[in-house]
């Protein structure tokens, strides 16, 4: 990992590992995040009936240890991950039940080819608890979210990133609660230098509603979460 300049009090609810698509094991990718000036880092790789039941089991040792030993919080989570949209519901609930304290729904972004439905259907969800990078959300996806208090990610990935302005626009009209999370799959995909206030900058919104989503909203996430 190159050196970069290291940003404060990182609360990060969305990255991948090994188990997934990306490079690092749990704890490797949470001690570069701990030495990044992480607090808190979501393991959430890409699930689906195929991989819930293991991926839960050996994330969430490896997040035992790293909030034992680091002064980072580790949550074990899962990605939905281009399932059928009326499956979400039922899947996530079962995720939940096996143990995943944290439930992310992959969004209509658009550079994939996510079933259409997918946004309305996670939204609708009381398991579900962020919807990232929704490409095109809606006013109507945006309401029920607000409505169900599931939150909005705004995203540093490539590609997912390139709807965050609509996504903020749609999202602040409907009074949704956003995050911002990086959705890394290696160490240098990690938040830096400031990256969540920039990206959060760049979507159009104020310095006043970042500082809010980087510190309120993020606290009261983990609060929902049960932390």
């Amino acid at each position: 990992m190159a050196h970069k300049t290291i940003q404060k009090n990182i609360y990060d609810f969305h990255t991948h590992t090994f188990f997934s698509d990306g490079e690092n094991s749990p704890v490797e990718l949470a001690r570069f995040a701990a030495a990044s000036g992480y607090k808190c880092i979501g393991i959430t790789d890409h699930a689906s009936y195929s991989n819930i039941d293991e991926l839960i089991e050996s994330v969430s040792k490896d997040c035992k240890l790293i909030s034992k030993y680091w002064d980072i919080m580790a949550i074990p989570g899962i990605e939905i991950t281009n399932v059928p949209a009326e499956s979400i519901d039922e899947m996530a609930k079962y995720a939940k039940e096996k143990g995943a304290r944290l439930v992310i729904a992959h969004g209509e972004s658009i550079v994939e080819k996510v079933e259409k439905g997918t946004n309305l259907n996670a939204v609708s969800s009381k398991y579900i608890d962020i919807l990232a990078h929704p490409g095109f959300l809606t006013p109507k996806e945006a309401a029920i979210a607000a409505k169900n208090d599931i939150y909005i990610e705004l995203t540093k990935r490539a590609g997912h990133c390139l709807t965050n302005g609509i996504v903020a626009k749609i999202g602040r009209d409907a009074d949704v609660k956003f995050l911002v999370n990086s959705d890394a799959h290696n160490a240098d995909n990690l938040f830096y230098e400031n990256w969540q206030e920039k990206i959060a900058l760049a979507a159009g919104l104020t310095k006043e509603q970042v500082d809010n989503i980087l510190t309120i909203n993020s606290k009261n996430f983990l609060k929902k979460l049960g932390y």
